[in-house]
């Protein structure tokens, strides 16, 4: 489902990847949207333990938080499934129920980078609008790119 999204995938793709019947897929997940359900939180999930991860280390190092997550998220989106996944995950949230398990995995990972970081109201908006500008970057590749409008967007100091 993250290269193809919640609308794209065949169930009889998603059990022959995982090696099992369509049948067994279904009673692990008695849904298409069960199973798409399931990947979303566990995708927040993953974000937002690398999240905390990263704050750890940073406090333990003296090293700011805020920061040592970003950087962390920037490591995490090398994983073309993590990232596309989200993506599919925003672009099939017109579904309520989808809808729903994204602003709860958003609100767990505000609640996580305001608690690890203590970064205020700005900065969370800051942090979350960076982070999707490298959700775009990320998708598009811009790091294959040797144009000045794709090195603005790499280069977070300027």
């Amino acid at each position: 489902m993250a290269a193809r999204g919640f609308h794209g995938t065949p169930t009889t793709e998603i059990a022959k990847a995982a090696g099992i019947s369509q049948a067994y897929l279904f009673r692990l997940f008695p849904t298409k949207l069960e199973l798409f359900l399931a990947l979303t939180e566990d995708c927040f999930e993953r974000v937002s333990q690398t999240f905390t991860d990263a704050a750890g280390r940073a406090r333990a190092a003296g090293e700011n938080a805020l920061a040592a997550m970003g950087m962390a998220y920037g490591e995490l989106l090398a994983d073309r499934d993590v990232l596309l996944l989200q993506l599919h995950t925003y672009a099939a949230a017109d579904e309520p129920r989808i809808r729903d398990a994204v602003r709860r995995g958003y609100a767990q990972l505000v609640d996580v980078v305001r608690r690890e970081s203590g970064a205020d109201d700005g900065e969370l908006r800051d942090f979350f609008a960076m982070g999707m500008l490298m959700n775009v970057v990320a998708a598009m590749r811009a790091d294959e790119v040797d144009e000045p409008w794709a090195k603005v967007l790499m280069d977070p100091s300027k």
